[in-house]
Formats: structure tokens, C-alpha cells, sequence
């Protein structure tokens, strides 16, 4: 018996968008109601709800006779808890709070077998039909990576901002997230990314941004026009947290702020 191959990171390495749905219940019931409804990804989240492993392993088995990928968040980034979901079958997992290249390291290596990784090997897992897939080992990396082509990293560089309402509670009211790449000259924008989360309301990229910084010169004058831009994308709401026009403010603001050192980073000047 082969590896059945994983449609969910096939797609992202195509450049397929995804549509998915979160899960929160701890219901089989609640799983089987979502795993038939035509969505490619759902989520099972470990952090923020009282799912345990056996719960994960009830939704998995739903899930394992529909067309939608089921992935986990897994509750921290323990090796252990990575190993013991990657052993029930799970096709994919989301870590949280990675804030750091060490941190990021170490979840990759939990999910990577010696000599890549710290992943401890069984036999008889759920994830190999209990021993039936004879190449595991040897296909489920290739599987469930998620290919990032260099170029479409080389010579980026970008800059991260997170604004949180500090004197209530750490919460998220908007996160903003800039890449760029510069002309060898340094005094070009090649390609700017930019993406916002909790902003659309949903995370999303700002296209009408990006297409009016592109191939524009370096000047502050270009990256202030650059964050105005961003308004012409993303609709925020008014919440407990935040008023929609303070939200848009803050995505101007911060939109423009992880350009410049995104700018900086790059090498060039300002």
C-alpha cells in the first residue's frame, strides 16, 4: 500500500487558494456536518479548545472519508504533541505563537524523521495504516512540505507589525505583515507584498497596494501614497476592541512603517 497523496499541500504548491473552515466543538457530529460540505481544509484547533488526542482521532476518522484535508493546531510547540498527532495521520499542522527562527526550527525538525529531524519512528501508527504503507518514511516529507520556490524569497526582505491593546488584554486588533524587494541599484521597488489579519475582517493581501508601489522609486513620498492604497482593499469592522475608523488608521500607519524598514533591511535609503 502507497501514501495517499495530501490534495491540500499539492495545491498550495501549485499556487491553488484554498478554502477552509475552523473547528472549535469537539464534535464528531459537528465534523461530519463540515466534512461534506465541499470545503478543501478544516481546522481542529488543540489550543483554544478542549480537544484532546482521542477527540482529534474521532474527527480525523470523519474526515478520512471526504475530500476535505484535515489539519490540526496543535496546542503548543511541544515535540511530543507534533509526533503524537503526525502518528495519527494528521496531514497538516499549525503551530502557534512561532516567534522566532529558533522556535520555527524547532517545529520543522518535530515534524522531520533523523537524520532532518527529531521525529521518533513507529510502525504501527495510524499514519501508516497500522504498517500497510510501505513508504511512508520515505514519501510522507515530500507529502506535507509546503515548497517555497527561492525566488520568491531572494533578496526580500520584510518587517512585521502586531497592534495589540496592551492595558486590557493581548488580543489582536490588527497585524501587518510587509516583504519587499529592491532594484540592484537599491533605489527601485522590484515587488512589495503586503498582508493584513484581522483587518478585511478576514487576513488578506492588499493587491491595489502592492500594484502602485511596484516598479515605483524608493521615496517616502511613493511609500506614504503606498499606505493610503491599502483602504482601496480592506474593510474593517467596528468591534469591542476597536472602532472600523481607528482600525483603518492603523493599517495606514503600519502599513507604511513595515515598508520603511522593510527599505531599511533591504539596504536602501530613505
Amino acid at each position: 500500500m502507497k501514501l495517499t497523496p495530501n490534495p491540500f499541500a499539492a495545491a498550495l504548491n501549485s499556487g491553488q487558494k484554498q478554502i477552509g473552515f475552523w473547528i472549535s466543538l469537539c464534535s464528531n457530529v459537528a465534523a461530519e456536518v463540515i466534512a461534506h460540505a465541499g470545503f478543501d481544509w478544516a481546522l481542529i484547533d488543540m489550543e483554544h479548545a478542549p480537544n484532546d488526542y482521542l477527540s482529534v482521532l474521532g474527527q480525523l476518522q470523519v474526515f478520512a472519508g471526504s475530500d476535505t484535508t484535515a489539519l490540526v493546531r496543535v496546542e503548543w510547540n511541544d515535540t511530543v504533541a507534533v509526533k503524537r498527532l503526525l502518528d495519527l495521520g494528521v496531514q497538516g499542522l499549525l503551530f502557534p505563537m512561532i516567534q522566532s527562527v529558533e522556535e520555527a526550527k524547532k517545529a520543522v525538525v518535530a515534524t522531520r524523521y533523523p537524520p532532518k529531524g527529531v521525529r521518533g519512528v513507529s510502525g504501527t501508527t495510524r499514519a501508516t495504516k497500522f504498517g500497510r504503507v510501505t513508504d511512508y518514511y520515505t514519501e510522507v516529507e515530500n507529502q506535507t512540505a509546503i515548497l517555497i520556490p527561492k525566488a520568491s524569497y531572494d533578496r526580500t526582505f520584510g518587517h512585521y507589525i502586531k497592534y495589540a491593546m496592551r492595558n486590557a488584554m493581548d488580543i489582536a486588533t490588527l497585524g501587518t505583515s510587509v516583504n519587499a524587494r529592491l532594484s540592484e541599484d537599491k533605489k527601485t521597488f522590484d515587488r512589495v507584498r503586503i498582508a493584513f489579519g484581522v483587518a478585511g475582517p478576514v487576513p488578506m493581501r492588499a493587491p491595489h497596494a502592492e500594484e502602485f508601489i511596484n516598479g515605483k522609486p524608493v521615496t517616502l513620498e511613493n511609500i506614504e501614497d503606498f499606505g493610503k492604497a491599502v483602504l482601496e482593499d480592506i474593510h474593517p469592522r467596528d468591534s469591542w476592541r476597536a472602532s472600523k475608523a481607528f482600525r483603518s488608521h492603523i493599517a495606514v500607519e503600519s502599513a507604511k512603517r513595515c515598508l520603511m524598514e522593510s527599505v531599511k533591511l533591504a539596504g536602501g535609503e530613505l
